[in-house]
């Protein structure tokens, strides 16, 4: 949190640091909008920040972020250089030191076409990356039989811990573990969340024998690690696109394990997907790890093998 901090404007700064010491140490999102309240998400709520750092229900009651703000803000995040920022500005978000994301939104400029950038910034989403030592801990032992690591798609909602849970499991490979011996990892890290690059540099701890391709498509990537790094696993956040699948299908016909994740509530709605349903329809997939909030970010709601046999069912939390 103080990474954040030091990069923020004097006023909001305040107003953040003096928080209730509950909201602050759990705070997932911190979302400015301009010339609207100060809005901060936590636990399982959100809330209005009033301007002496009170949380409120009401709106009306909430610190308005000014145009003047919004300004100093960009200006603070891009050490007054946007220019600097320009390949950043056309993904929609800012990376910063401890691999936090800041989401932008306002104008966006085209070129033939193209999204060439964001000027007049006027929307901040800045999503509070944590690490979670230990938040595979639940999940490794289904993750490998016969001492060999299976296939493995991660299912979610959004919010609900998948990333830091593909994070911790990166870590726990690359490092060794009970389960396993230590094992080459490489991660494609397309919008910078798993491993929190900063020039390249992860700032997350995502283990000593982990190779991560920043800011890059997956598809690409996963291809690019195959021939260059020779993982023995590949770990990918959101595959979606059939570009996705067919890498993934080209990663597991190689001898490489694939660990991904997806976005949705269950495998039934996951394999309802054209990309994905595919997958699952070929067997690409060996385990299923399924995610919700049921009690608390990272609730293990269930883990199935290929068959859909229900291997574990809502194990307690990783949060909790």
């Amino acid at each position: 949190m103080n990474e954040i901090l030091a990069i923020l404007p004097a006023t909001l700064r305040t107003i953040l640091t003096a928080l209730p010491i509950a909201v602050r140490e759990n705070l997932e999102e911190i979302r400015l909008r301009q010339n609207q309240p100060l809005e901060v998400r936590f636990g399982q709520q959100s809330s209005y920040v009033t301007s002496s750092g009170q949380i409120t229900s009401i709106p009306a009651q909430g610190w308005l972020f000014s145009a003047e703000e919004a300004a100093k803000l960009l200006n603070q995040v891009s050490q007054h250089s946007l220019y600097a920022l320009e390949e950043e500005l056309k993904r929609g978000y800012i990376t910063v030191v401890g691999g936090h994301r800041i989401g932008i939104a306002g104008k966006v400029v085209l070129d033939k076409g193209e999204v060439k950038g964001i000027r007049d910034v006027t929307s901040f989403n800045i999503r509070i990356a944590r690490e979670k030592k230990g938040a595979a801990k639940k999940v490794m032992p289904y993750l490998f039989e016969d001492g060999k690591l299976q296939n493995t798609l991660l299912i979610s909602p959004p919010q609900c811990g998948k990333t830091t849970l593909l994070r911790d499991m990166a870590r726990t490979i690359s490092y060794g573990s009970e389960w396993s011996s230590s094992r080459k990892v490489g991660i494609v890290d397309e919008r910078s969340e798993l491993a929190g690059c900063l020039q390249g540099v992860p700032q997350r701890d995502v283990g000593p024998r982990t190779d991560v391709l920043d800011a890059c498509p997956k598809a690409a990537g996963m291809m690019m690690l195959i021939r260059s790094m020779s993982p023995d696993v590949l770990i990918v956040d959101e595959v979606g696109r059939s570009e996705d699948g067919d890498a993934v299908w080209e990663a597991i016909h190689a001898g490489v394990a694939v660990i991904c994740s997806a976005h949705g509530a269950s495998v039934k709605e996951v394999a309802e997907r054209p990309m994905l349903g595919k997958l699952i329809r070929y067997g690409a997939f060996s385990r299923y790890i399924v995610l919700s909030r049921a009690k608390g970010v990272g609730t293990i709601q269930a883990i199935y093998d290929q068959s859909m046999n229900l291997v574990e069912r809502e194990k307690v939390a990783w949060s909790s």
